[in-house]
Protein backbone atom coordinates (compact mmCIF):
# COMPACT_ATOMS: atom_id res chain seq x y z
CA UNK A 1 0.00 0.00 0.00
CA UNK A 2 2.92 2.53 0.79
CA UNK A 3 4.58 1.96 -2.61
CA UNK A 4 1.01 2.81 -4.30
CA UNK A 5 0.57 5.76 -2.24
CA UNK A 6 3.90 6.74 -2.49
CA UNK A 7 3.42 6.54 -6.44
CA UNK A 8 0.10 8.53 -6.54
CA UNK A 9 0.92 11.13 -4.02
CA UNK A 10 -2.53 12.91 -2.29
CA UNK A 11 -6.29 12.43 -3.40
CA UNK A 12 -8.94 11.15 -2.18
CA UNK A 13 -9.45 9.48 -5.20
CA UNK A 14 -6.00 7.40 -4.76
CA UNK A 15 -6.90 6.73 -0.92
CA UNK A 16 -10.37 5.40 -1.90
CA UNK A 17 -8.82 3.20 -4.55
CA UNK A 18 -6.43 1.70 -2.57
CA UNK A 19 -9.15 2.02 0.53
CA UNK A 20 -11.31 -0.40 -1.43
CA UNK A 21 -8.95 -2.49 -3.66
CA UNK A 22 -7.45 -3.61 -0.46
CA UNK A 23 -10.80 -4.17 1.29
CA UNK A 24 -11.63 -6.08 -1.62
CA UNK A 25 -9.00 -8.40 -1.85
CA UNK A 26 -7.64 -8.99 1.56
CA UNK A 27 -11.35 -8.80 3.49
CA UNK A 28 -12.85 -11.42 2.14
CA UNK A 29 -13.67 -13.12 5.74
CA UNK A 30 -14.79 -9.82 6.78
CA UNK A 31 -18.36 -10.04 4.95
CA UNK A 32 -21.18 -10.02 7.40
CA UNK A 33 -24.21 -12.17 6.23
CA UNK A 34 -27.32 -11.99 8.00
CA UNK A 35 -30.67 -13.50 6.50
CA UNK A 36 -29.07 -13.91 3.31
CA UNK A 37 -28.95 -17.77 2.91
CA UNK A 38 -26.74 -18.70 -0.25
CA UNK A 39 -29.05 -20.00 -2.92
CA UNK A 40 -28.64 -23.92 -4.80
CA UNK A 41 -25.98 -22.55 -7.75
CA UNK A 42 -28.39 -23.32 -10.37
CA UNK A 43 -26.71 -21.54 -13.38
CA UNK A 44 -29.02 -19.03 -14.95
CA UNK A 45 -28.46 -16.90 -18.06
CA UNK A 46 -32.07 -14.88 -17.04
CA UNK A 47 -32.07 -14.02 -13.65
CA UNK A 48 -35.08 -13.51 -12.13
CA UNK A 49 -33.97 -11.18 -9.52
CA UNK A 50 -33.79 -7.30 -10.04
CA UNK A 51 -30.83 -4.67 -8.51
CA UNK A 52 -31.73 -1.21 -7.03
CA UNK A 53 -28.22 1.11 -6.85
CA UNK A 54 -28.07 3.78 -4.66
CA UNK A 55 -25.44 6.39 -6.66
CA UNK A 56 -23.65 8.62 -3.49
CA UNK A 57 -21.46 6.63 -1.31
CA UNK A 58 -22.00 3.27 -3.68
CA UNK A 59 -20.91 4.43 -7.03
CA UNK A 60 -19.78 7.78 -6.98
CA UNK A 61 -18.36 10.36 -3.90
CA UNK A 62 -19.77 13.86 -4.81
CA UNK A 63 -18.65 13.53 -9.07
CA UNK A 64 -16.10 10.66 -8.75
CA UNK A 65 -16.34 7.36 -9.78
CA UNK A 66 -15.79 5.13 -7.00
CA UNK A 67 -12.52 2.50 -8.75
CA UNK A 68 -14.40 -0.57 -8.93
CA UNK A 69 -17.82 0.75 -10.01
CA UNK A 70 -17.24 0.55 -13.79
CA UNK A 71 -16.06 -3.00 -13.29
CA UNK A 72 -18.86 -3.83 -10.98
CA UNK A 73 -21.39 -2.52 -13.32
CA UNK A 74 -19.94 -4.09 -16.68
CA UNK A 75 -21.29 -7.49 -14.82
CA UNK A 76 -24.80 -6.61 -15.89
CA UNK A 77 -24.29 -5.90 -19.35
CA UNK A 78 -23.74 -8.05 -22.24
CA UNK A 79 -21.45 -8.33 -24.79
CA UNK A 80 -23.25 -5.31 -26.49
CA UNK A 81 -23.47 -3.16 -24.18
CA UNK A 82 -27.32 -3.85 -22.77
CA UNK A 83 -28.85 -4.78 -19.91
CA UNK A 84 -29.08 -8.14 -19.01
CA UNK A 85 -30.30 -7.87 -15.39
CA UNK A 86 -32.99 -5.86 -14.29
CA UNK A 87 -31.24 -2.55 -12.88
CA UNK A 88 -32.67 0.63 -11.80
CA UNK A 89 -31.02 3.46 -9.52
CA UNK A 90 -32.90 5.32 -6.61
CA UNK A 91 -31.03 8.21 -5.07
CA UNK A 92 -32.43 10.89 -2.81
CA UNK A 93 -31.20 13.47 -4.87
CA UNK A 94 -33.80 15.61 -5.75
CA UNK A 95 -32.77 18.69 -7.64
CA UNK A 96 -31.98 17.17 -10.81
CA UNK A 97 -34.70 16.24 -14.12
CA UNK A 98 -34.49 12.60 -14.16
CA UNK A 99 -32.84 12.37 -17.75
CA UNK A 100 -30.73 15.01 -16.82
CA UNK A 101 -29.17 12.06 -13.77
CA UNK A 102 -29.41 9.47 -16.61
CA UNK A 103 -27.24 11.47 -18.93
CA UNK A 104 -24.57 11.98 -16.08
CA UNK A 105 -24.57 8.15 -14.88
CA UNK A 106 -24.18 7.17 -18.56
CA UNK A 107 -21.48 9.07 -18.56
CA UNK A 108 -19.94 7.89 -15.19
CA UNK A 109 -20.94 3.96 -16.23
CA UNK A 110 -20.37 4.07 -19.72
CA UNK A 111 -23.68 2.36 -20.13
CA UNK A 112 -26.57 3.94 -22.06
CA UNK A 113 -29.14 4.08 -19.06
CA UNK A 114 -33.00 5.05 -19.80
CA UNK A 115 -34.55 8.10 -17.29
CA UNK A 116 -37.10 4.87 -16.96
CA UNK A 117 -34.09 3.13 -14.50
CA UNK A 118 -33.77 6.40 -12.35
CA UNK A 119 -36.13 6.88 -9.62
CA UNK A 120 -35.63 10.44 -8.11
CA UNK A 121 -36.64 11.16 -4.21
CA UNK A 122 -39.53 13.24 -6.08
CA UNK A 123 -40.23 10.52 -8.79
CA UNK A 124 -43.44 8.98 -6.14
CA UNK A 125 -45.39 12.18 -5.94
CA UNK A 126 -46.42 11.49 -9.34
CA UNK A 127 -48.46 8.86 -7.74
CA UNK A 128 -50.38 11.64 -5.92
CA UNK A 129 -52.60 13.17 -8.85
CA UNK A 130 -55.48 14.51 -6.28
CA UNK A 131 -52.70 17.41 -5.43
CA UNK A 132 -51.82 18.29 -9.12
CA UNK A 133 -55.02 20.96 -9.28
CA UNK A 134 -53.79 22.52 -5.98
CA UNK A 135 -51.51 26.20 -6.23
CA UNK A 136 -48.34 24.38 -4.62
CA UNK A 137 -45.34 26.79 -2.96
CA UNK A 138 -42.48 24.57 -4.44
CA UNK A 139 -39.09 24.41 -2.08
CA UNK A 140 -35.37 23.50 -3.22
CA UNK A 141 -32.84 23.91 -5.62
CA UNK A 142 -32.18 23.14 -9.74
CA UNK A 143 -35.42 23.34 -11.76
CA UNK A 144 -37.64 22.92 -9.71
CA UNK A 145 -40.69 24.21 -11.66
CA UNK A 146 -39.77 22.24 -14.49
CA UNK A 147 -39.53 19.14 -12.24
CA UNK A 148 -42.74 19.71 -10.56
CA UNK A 149 -44.10 20.26 -14.17
CA UNK A 150 -42.88 17.09 -15.49
CA UNK A 151 -44.55 15.26 -12.73
CA UNK A 152 -47.84 16.70 -13.35
CA UNK A 153 -48.46 19.43 -11.20
CA UNK A 154 -49.29 22.81 -13.09
CA UNK A 155 -49.87 25.71 -10.83
CA UNK A 156 -46.80 26.30 -8.41
CA UNK A 157 -44.95 29.33 -7.07
CA UNK A 158 -41.67 28.97 -6.12
CA UNK A 159 -40.14 30.71 -2.59
CA UNK A 160 -38.09 33.07 -4.85
CA UNK A 161 -41.18 33.89 -6.72
CA UNK A 162 -43.04 34.45 -2.82
CA UNK A 163 -39.97 36.68 -1.70
CA UNK A 164 -40.07 39.00 -4.69
CA UNK A 165 -44.04 39.46 -4.28
CA UNK A 166 -43.37 40.03 -0.47
CA UNK A 167 -39.96 40.92 0.12
CA UNK A 168 -40.62 42.60 3.29
CA UNK A 169 -41.24 39.12 4.91
CA UNK A 170 -37.64 37.84 3.82
CA UNK A 171 -35.72 40.04 6.89
CA UNK A 172 -32.53 37.98 8.16
CA UNK A 173 -30.12 39.15 5.64
CA UNK A 174 -29.68 42.82 5.72
CA UNK A 175 -28.68 43.73 2.53
CA UNK A 176 -31.31 41.83 1.08
CA UNK A 177 -33.91 43.43 3.37
CA UNK A 178 -36.78 45.52 2.02
CA UNK A 179 -39.63 46.91 3.60
CA UNK A 180 -41.53 48.35 1.52
CA UNK A 181 -43.64 45.97 -1.56
CA UNK A 182 -42.73 46.06 -5.10
CA UNK A 183 -44.11 48.61 -7.09
CA UNK A 184 -46.02 46.84 -9.70
CA UNK A 185 -48.18 45.68 -6.95
CA UNK A 186 -47.23 42.12 -7.46
CA UNK A 187 -49.89 39.61 -5.36
CA UNK A 188 -49.52 36.11 -5.28
CA UNK A 189 -52.86 34.12 -5.02
CA UNK A 190 -53.09 31.62 -1.81
CA UNK A 191 -51.22 28.76 -1.22
CA UNK A 192 -52.57 25.49 -1.08
CA UNK A 193 -50.01 23.40 -0.40
CA UNK A 194 -46.42 23.37 0.22
CA UNK A 195 -43.98 20.94 -2.18
CA UNK A 196 -39.99 20.32 -0.72
CA UNK A 197 -37.88 19.00 -2.96
CA UNK A 198 -34.77 18.85 -1.54
CA UNK A 199 -32.55 21.63 0.67
CA UNK A 200 -32.53 25.13 -0.36
CA UNK A 201 -29.44 27.90 -0.64
CA UNK A 202 -31.38 29.98 1.33
CA UNK A 203 -31.92 28.26 4.72
CA UNK A 204 -32.90 31.41 6.53
CA UNK A 205 -35.34 32.65 3.69
CA UNK A 206 -37.13 29.06 2.73
CA UNK A 207 -38.05 28.53 6.61
CA UNK A 208 -39.31 31.99 7.43
CA UNK A 209 -41.59 31.81 4.68
CA UNK A 210 -42.55 28.08 4.63
CA UNK A 211 -43.92 28.90 8.60
CA UNK A 212 -45.56 31.74 7.22
CA UNK A 213 -47.51 29.75 4.68
CA UNK A 214 -48.17 27.42 7.28
CA UNK A 215 -48.85 30.25 10.20
CA UNK A 216 -51.50 32.26 7.39
CA UNK A 217 -52.93 28.80 5.96
CA UNK A 218 -51.79 30.08 2.72
CA UNK A 219 -52.36 33.58 2.63
CA UNK A 220 -49.54 35.88 3.78
CA UNK A 221 -51.09 38.50 3.40
CA UNK A 222 -53.23 37.46 6.35
CA UNK A 223 -52.62 37.73 9.96
CA UNK A 224 -51.51 34.24 11.77
CA UNK A 225 -53.86 31.76 12.17
CA UNK A 226 -53.92 28.32 14.88
CA UNK A 227 -55.70 26.56 12.07
CA UNK A 228 -54.64 22.73 12.12
CA UNK A 229 -53.85 20.63 10.56
CA UNK A 230 -52.57 23.07 8.67
CA UNK A 231 -51.90 22.80 4.36
CA UNK A 232 -50.54 19.48 2.85
CA UNK A 233 -46.97 19.43 2.84
CA UNK A 234 -45.44 17.17 0.32
CA UNK A 235 -41.20 16.23 1.39
CA UNK A 236 -38.97 14.41 -0.43
CA UNK A 237 -35.55 13.17 0.26
CA UNK A 238 -35.05 12.60 4.29
CA UNK A 239 -31.65 11.80 4.56
CA UNK A 240 -29.45 13.78 7.65
CA UNK A 241 -26.40 14.11 5.95
CA UNK A 242 -24.73 12.43 2.43
CA UNK A 243 -21.27 12.14 0.92
CA UNK A 244 -19.50 13.97 -1.11
CA UNK A 245 -15.95 14.39 -2.04
CA UNK A 246 -14.96 15.53 1.34
CA UNK A 247 -14.27 13.32 4.59
CA UNK A 248 -16.89 13.86 6.64
CA UNK A 249 -21.03 13.47 5.97
CA UNK A 250 -22.78 17.15 4.94
CA UNK A 251 -26.03 18.15 5.78
CA UNK A 252 -29.17 17.02 3.53
CA UNK A 253 -32.68 17.51 3.37
CA UNK A 254 -33.34 15.91 6.23
CA UNK A 255 -31.72 18.36 7.83
CA UNK A 256 -33.99 21.11 6.56
CA UNK A 257 -36.60 19.45 7.54
CA UNK A 258 -35.49 18.74 11.06
CA UNK A 259 -35.26 22.69 11.57
CA UNK A 260 -38.67 22.87 10.08
CA UNK A 261 -40.44 20.59 12.40
CA UNK A 262 -38.75 21.97 15.74
CA UNK A 263 -39.71 25.92 14.71
CA UNK A 264 -43.54 24.83 13.82
CA UNK A 265 -43.69 22.83 16.69
CA UNK A 266 -41.84 25.85 18.96
CA UNK A 267 -43.77 28.21 17.53
CA UNK A 268 -47.28 26.71 17.34
CA UNK A 269 -47.10 23.86 19.95
CA UNK A 270 -48.28 21.21 17.27
CA UNK A 271 -46.24 18.52 15.35
CA UNK A 272 -45.73 19.36 11.30
CA UNK A 273 -47.20 16.87 9.52
CA UNK A 274 -46.28 15.40 6.58
CA UNK A 275 -49.47 14.50 3.83
CA UNK A 276 -46.23 12.67 1.29
CA UNK A 277 -42.87 11.98 2.93
CA UNK A 278 -41.16 10.51 0.03
CA UNK A 279 -37.49 8.96 -1.19
CA UNK A 280 -35.80 6.51 1.18
CA UNK A 281 -36.50 4.93 3.60
CA UNK A 282 -40.41 5.34 2.95
CA UNK A 283 -42.17 2.17 1.90
CA UNK A 284 -43.53 4.12 -1.15
CA UNK A 285 -40.56 5.12 -3.00
CA UNK A 286 -39.27 1.01 -3.21
CA UNK A 287 -42.88 0.41 -4.60
CA UNK A 288 -42.37 2.82 -7.03
CA UNK A 289 -39.11 1.22 -7.48
CA UNK A 290 -40.43 -2.34 -7.81
CA UNK A 291 -42.50 -1.33 -10.66
CA UNK A 292 -39.65 0.32 -12.08
CA UNK A 293 -37.67 -3.11 -12.06
CA UNK A 294 -40.43 -5.06 -13.33
CA UNK A 295 -40.77 -2.72 -16.29
CA UNK A 296 -37.19 -2.34 -17.31
CA UNK A 297 -36.97 -6.44 -16.65
CA UNK A 298 -39.75 -6.43 -19.87
CA UNK A 299 -37.96 -3.83 -21.62
CA UNK A 300 -35.10 -5.97 -22.44
CA UNK A 301 -36.75 -9.17 -22.98
CA UNK A 302 -37.64 -10.91 -19.93
CA UNK A 303 -41.18 -12.21 -19.36
CA UNK A 304 -40.99 -14.49 -16.26
CA UNK A 305 -41.60 -12.38 -13.09
CA UNK A 306 -38.83 -10.54 -10.57
CA UNK A 307 -39.07 -12.27 -7.23
CA UNK A 308 -35.69 -11.10 -5.67
CA UNK A 309 -35.02 -7.82 -4.93
CA UNK A 310 -31.27 -6.43 -3.95
CA UNK A 311 -30.77 -3.00 -3.20
CA UNK A 312 -27.66 -1.79 -2.73
CA UNK A 313 -26.47 1.30 -0.37
CA UNK A 314 -24.56 2.78 2.31
CA UNK A 315 -26.52 4.12 4.70
CA UNK A 316 -28.46 2.39 7.30
CA UNK A 317 -31.18 5.02 8.15
CA UNK A 318 -32.00 5.42 4.94
CA UNK A 319 -31.06 2.55 2.17
CA UNK A 320 -30.78 -0.28 4.89
CA UNK A 321 -33.83 0.56 6.58
CA UNK A 322 -35.78 1.58 3.52
CA UNK A 323 -35.44 -1.97 1.76
CA UNK A 324 -36.25 -3.76 4.85
CA UNK A 325 -38.97 -2.19 5.95
CA UNK A 326 -40.17 -2.50 1.72
CA UNK A 327 -39.66 -6.58 2.55
CA UNK A 328 -42.09 -6.16 5.40
CA UNK A 329 -44.37 -4.58 3.47
CA UNK A 330 -43.88 -6.83 0.76
CA UNK A 331 -44.81 -10.25 3.48
CA UNK A 332 -47.70 -8.10 4.77
CA UNK A 333 -48.93 -7.45 1.11
CA UNK A 334 -48.63 -10.97 -0.34
CA UNK A 335 -50.68 -12.07 3.42
CA UNK A 336 -52.91 -10.13 2.26
CA UNK A 337 -53.87 -11.19 -1.45
CA UNK A 338 -54.17 -9.33 -4.53
CA UNK A 339 -57.94 -8.04 -3.33
CA UNK A 340 -56.26 -5.94 -0.35
CA UNK A 341 -54.98 -2.94 -0.23
CA UNK A 342 -52.11 -2.59 2.32
CA UNK A 343 -51.37 1.47 3.65
CA UNK A 344 -47.54 2.03 3.11
CA UNK A 345 -45.57 4.66 5.71
CA UNK A 346 -45.01 7.79 4.49
CA UNK A 347 -48.01 8.03 1.83
CA UNK A 348 -50.82 9.20 4.28
CA UNK A 349 -52.15 11.33 1.39
CA UNK A 350 -52.15 8.83 -0.94
CA UNK A 351 -55.44 7.19 -2.76
CA UNK A 352 -54.32 3.39 -1.77
CA UNK A 353 -57.26 1.74 -3.82
CA UNK A 354 -56.56 3.43 -6.77
CA UNK A 355 -53.34 2.12 -7.09
CA UNK A 356 -52.54 -1.12 -9.41
CA UNK A 357 -50.46 -3.90 -7.05
CA UNK A 358 -51.45 -6.79 -10.02
CA UNK A 359 -48.11 -6.28 -11.54
CA UNK A 360 -45.51 -6.48 -8.46
CA UNK A 361 -44.04 -9.77 -7.87
CA UNK A 362 -41.40 -9.35 -5.33
CA UNK A 363 -41.53 -12.13 -3.00
CA UNK A 364 -37.97 -11.39 -0.88
CA UNK A 365 -36.05 -8.42 -0.88
CA UNK A 366 -32.40 -7.85 0.54
CA UNK A 367 -30.48 -4.76 1.92
CA UNK A 368 -26.62 -4.89 0.92
CA UNK A 369 -24.71 -2.17 2.71
CA UNK A 370 -20.94 -1.03 1.50
CA UNK A 371 -18.64 0.73 3.17
CA UNK A 372 -17.40 3.20 0.57
CA UNK A 373 -20.02 5.83 1.82
CA UNK A 374 -21.42 7.84 4.54
CA UNK A 375 -21.13 4.46 6.62
CA UNK A 376 -18.61 4.33 9.96
CA UNK A 377 -18.08 1.20 10.68
CA UNK A 378 -16.12 2.71 14.02
CA UNK A 379 -18.55 5.42 15.18
CA UNK A 380 -21.53 3.24 15.11
CA UNK A 381 -24.77 4.65 13.96
CA UNK A 382 -27.85 6.28 16.10
CA UNK A 383 -31.28 4.66 15.25
CA UNK A 384 -32.52 9.03 15.92
CA UNK A 385 -30.51 9.47 12.92
CA UNK A 386 -33.88 8.23 10.87
CA UNK A 387 -36.65 10.27 10.45
CA UNK A 388 -38.85 11.46 12.72
CA UNK A 389 -41.94 10.34 11.14
CA UNK A 390 -39.98 6.87 11.12
CA UNK A 391 -39.54 6.86 15.00
CA UNK A 392 -39.36 4.45 16.85
CA UNK A 393 -37.11 2.12 14.89
CA UNK A 394 -36.53 -2.19 15.53
CA UNK A 395 -33.10 -2.00 15.57
CA UNK A 396 -33.21 -5.02 13.46
CA UNK A 397 -34.23 -2.73 10.86
CA UNK A 398 -31.04 -1.13 10.23
CA UNK A 399 -28.89 -4.12 10.13
CA UNK A 400 -28.20 -5.10 6.44
CA UNK A 401 -28.43 -8.63 5.17
CA UNK A 402 -25.74 -8.41 3.90
CA UNK A 403 -21.89 -6.06 4.34
CA UNK A 404 -19.52 -5.91 1.99
CA UNK A 405 -16.13 -3.66 1.17
CA UNK A 406 -17.75 -2.20 -2.14
CA UNK A 407 -20.30 -2.41 -5.03
CA UNK A 408 -18.00 -4.88 -6.86
CA UNK A 409 -18.33 -7.11 -3.99
CA UNK A 410 -22.04 -7.03 -3.60
CA UNK A 411 -22.47 -8.21 -7.34
CA UNK A 412 -20.12 -10.73 -7.09
CA UNK A 413 -21.99 -12.16 -4.11
CA UNK A 414 -25.54 -11.53 -5.14
CA UNK A 415 -24.29 -13.61 -8.90
CA UNK A 416 -22.84 -16.48 -6.83
CA UNK A 417 -25.75 -16.54 -4.43
CA UNK A 418 -28.78 -16.55 -8.28
CA UNK A 419 -26.18 -18.64 -10.03
CA UNK A 420 -26.20 -16.41 -12.58
CA UNK A 421 -23.57 -15.97 -15.09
Amino acid sequence: MASIMAAFPGGLQVKLLVKEFTSFWTAQSAVRLQKFSVKAPLLSSSPSFGVLFDIDGVLVRGRKVLPTAPKAFAKLLDEHGRFRVPTVFVTNAGNALRNEKAEQLSSWLHADIDEDQVIMAHSPLKLFEHFMGKHILVSGQGPVCEIAYNLGFRNITTIEELRQAYPQLDCVDQKRRHLQPPSDGRRIAPIEGLMLFGEPVRWETSLQLLLDVLMTGGNVEGPPSSTYPHLPVLACNMDLQWMAETHMPRFGHGSFLLCLEALYKKVTGNDLIYTALVGKPSEITYYHAETMVQQHARSIGITHPITTLYAIGDNVHTDIFGMNLYSNYVQRRRRSGTSQRVAMQGARGLDIPRQDFQGLTAEHCFSILVKTGVYDEDGGHLLEHCPRDFLPVEAKLQQPSLTVPCVLHAINTIFEREGFH
